[in-house]
């Protein structure tokens, strides 16, 4: 028993390690079960608060559990578990327009823009050389140069050569922030085990296994999540200049700046046709005409009391208010008086007199891409006051959306922010204890602090909008000075829109944006799918084996049975711990790998055979079939090593997991076939038995 008992405890040692590999996997999914019961209690829970009180007590009972065993656990591939691919591009055009310096920026460095970001969607040539190659062409017969264009204030002695020097670091900078900032993104969200590389130049692939919520995850992967406070400036200004764009349109301004295009003109006549129902003039729940009486609650005299639409049946003044407005008509206005607890007063655009004060704005979600045509114009842009922008609701007006008509408020901010979400520090997702409704609360650190402090001191009585990706979250009125550097940003939908918004402003802000140019969603069904039949194949291939070796070899073979067995419990058990991943090609490689491990007893078990044939005692057939084999069985094993490093290296996606599973099938088989089969060999020599059978003929042996 002595003489085995090393061997004994290498078997027993083998199987609980390949056991307690597997065991994380085991925890995880009985984990995961009871993690289901606690959100089904949740979503039948009366109120926010007891929902969350009962996702609060999951995690504080079997949050870390859960968390430590899926980072243990055997992760399933996209093509088994389901979830997305994604190709993700990242608008290195967009970063030169913004590297910029903002105040030199003129239409012929548009148009280089423009031309750069509409070729390099068509080509993987370098996004820089592309941008020069085309600034030669437009900018520089104008006699402008790349120093006309960009200020570093922090290079010295500033030429060509460094800026394009800059603009490439720029590039390859933003290019790795957006992987490292993406990766962040995905590991918070809670995705298993992401394949996330680089490609080419400016592209980033992304393979999510498990991803259910497709929305929400597009939304966290394209979100720059460019974080600004902005003074809102919804006064009397930008009224004047919608104004003057009606004006322009009808062709009654001359345009500041001259078109490429004829944009500047509008058919007034498809204008008159147009739907009236589809304008934001019905948005209030009252009826509005369009009756000059109603121009504009301004207690004050106005010079002009002409009224265009006098005398004019209703129906027909109502047209024409829609073909002198083209622009106006597109949206609602509202005047907010400064006296205490009174009444909008809604503000059409017939003669240019406007109170001073501050205004709101409406608009229907139809006649978003119209608007924002409007103003993307060159002309149109000329007339916007420089200081000025204008930001959309990230959300629908609630009270709409029961109605199914999505309203969002817009706002004219001061183009300047008064801070930026550099100074975050943290996040939290929670519950306004007023509201109940889902908010984010935001940290900052000691410079954003004073700063924030500062700001709201000289803003009492205004408003500032938080503004995410130009889209405004909330623009509340600043009722004191805020100290501490404490802010938080309300406007969220539900608790998982709150939750991604920590998670963007955790992982921080992207340099450029990304935009997802490929999209492949592959659904659980068809993941099940995938696992039956690997798994059936998988079972057949392991059946075949077993029964062929067992009947062939004899107890023999049944030991090879047991070691192949072993085999495939320590492949994914080492395959779980490495963190790999198991797809339908590293199934492929682990059938694969069942043939390789037979092979190297069959050449084991055909040796001892030839030896006992030549007459050579049961001990000394064995010594020598283990011995004499083992060089046929390295070399074949380490060729195919070589051969699933190269796959490993020069591959990607689904070659990688087939060449993983591969390799670590090799050492497996080297171990099980070599040692695990001779010590199951020996230990049963040792309890009393003299031979075992390997399927040879009964013959004579010499002892």
């Amino acid at each position: 028993m002595k003489k085995v008992l090393g061997k004994i405890i290498l078997v027993a040692i083998t199987l609980i390690a390949a056991l307690a590999m597997l065991y994380p996997t085991y925890k995880a999914n009985n984990l995961e079960k009871i993690q289901k019961e606690y959100l089904a209690k949740a979503k039948q829970a009366k109120n926010s608060s007891d929902s969350l009180a009962v996702i609060e007590s999951f995690q504080k009972q079997y949050g870390e559990a859960l968390m430590k065993a899926k980072n243990s656990q055997l992760k399933l591939g996209l093509d088994l578990r389901g979830g997305m691919y994604v190709t993700l591009e990242v608008d290195v055009a967009k970063l030169i327009e913004e590297t910029a310096t903002k105040q030199y920026v003129d239409e012929t460095f548009m148009q280089v823009v423009e031309k750069t970001s509409a070729e390099a969607r068509n080509t993987e040539t370098d996004v820089i050389d592309i941008f020069l190659k085309h600034f030669d062409a437009i900018a520089r017969p104008k006699g402008k140069s790349l120093i006309s264009y960009f200020d570093f204030g922090n290079v010295r002695d500033l030429s060509e050569e460094k800026i394009i020097e800059k603009l490439r670091n720029d590039q390859n900078q933003a290019i790795d922030q957006a992987l490292e900032v993406l990766r962040q993104r995905i590991d918070q969200y809670g995705v298993a085990e992401p394949n996330i590389q680089k490609q080419g130049t400016t592209r980033i692939i992304m393979e999510l296994p498990g991803v259910s919520n497709v929305a929400d995850m597009r939304s966290l992967l394209s979100t720059t999540a460019r974080l600004e406070f902005k003074l809102v400036k919804s006064n009397r200004q930008i009224v004047e200049f919608f104004y003057r764009v009606d004006n322009l349109l009808k062709g009654k301004l001359e345009p500041v700046v001259a078109a490429t295009t004829d944009t500047a003109k509008v058919d007034t006549t498809k204008i008159a046709k147009a739907d009236e129902t589809k304008t934001t003039a019905k948005v209030d729940t009252t009826k509005k005409k369009a009756d000059s009486t109603k121009v504009a609650a301004d207690t004050t005299k106005k010079s002009d009391t002409t009224d265009p639409y006098a005398g004019l049946p209703q129906e027909e003044a109502a047209k024409k208010y829609l073909a002198d407005h083209p622009f106006t008509r597109l949206f609602t206005t509202y005047y907010l008086p400064p006296q205490k607890n009174a009444n909008v007063v809604p503000i059409y655009y017939t003669v240019n007199q406007f109170p001073e004060g501050e205004y709101m704005f409406k608009i229907m979600e139809d006649s978003l891409p119209r608007f924002k045509e409007i103003m993307n114009r060159p002309e149109v842009k000329a007339l916007m006051p420089a200081e000025l922008t204008i930001a959309f609701d990230a959300k629908p007006d609630p009270r709409f959306v029961e109605q199914n008509i999505n309203v969002f408020d817009f706002y004219s901010l001061k183009k300047e922010p008064e801070l930026t979400g550099d100074v975050i520090v943290d996040a939290l997702a929670t519950y306004d204890p007023s509201s109940n409704l889902p908010v984010v609360t935001m940290a900052m650190n000691a410079d954003g602090a004073e700063r924030w402090s500062k700001i709201t001191g000289a803003n009492l009585n205004k408003r500032i909008a938080i503004v995410l990706d130009d889209r405004v979250y909330s623009a509340p009125n600043v009722q004191s000075k805020i100290s501490g550097g404490n802010s938080q940003i309300s406007g969220m939908g539900s608790p998982e829109e709150a939750r991604l918004l920590e998670i963007v402003l955790k992982a921080g802000a992207l340099k450029a944006p990304v935009e997802i140019i490929e999209e492949r969603i592959v659904g659980p069904s068809l993941g099940e799918d995938s696992i039956r039949n690997g798994i059936t194949a998988s079972l057949i291939a392991v059946i075949l084996v077993v029964l062929y070796m067992a009947m062939y070899y004899s107890t023999g073979g049944i030991y090879a049975d047991i070691a192949v067995v072993l085999n495939i419990t320590l492949i994914l058990g080492i395959l779980a711990s490495l963190g790999g991943t198991l797809s339908l090609p590293g199934i492929a490689g682990i059938i694969l790998t069942l043939g390789m491990a037979v092979d190297a007893n069959v050449l084991i078990y055909e040796r001892i055979r030839e030896e006992l044939h030549k007459g050579r005692s049961f001990k000394s057939a064995l010594d020598e079939g283990f011995s004499k084999a083992l060089s046929a069985i390295l070399d074949s094993n380490i060729t195919t090593f070589i051969t699933g490093l190269i796959l490993f290296y020069l591959g990607s996606g689904p070659i990688q997991g087939f060449a993983l599973t591969l390799m670590i099938g090799i050492l497996m088989t080297l171990f099980t076939a070599i040692l695990i089969t001779r010590a199951l060999i020996d230990i049963t020599l040792n309890s009393g038995k003299e031979t075992i059978s390997f399927g040879e003929k009964k013959i004579k042996t010499i002892k």
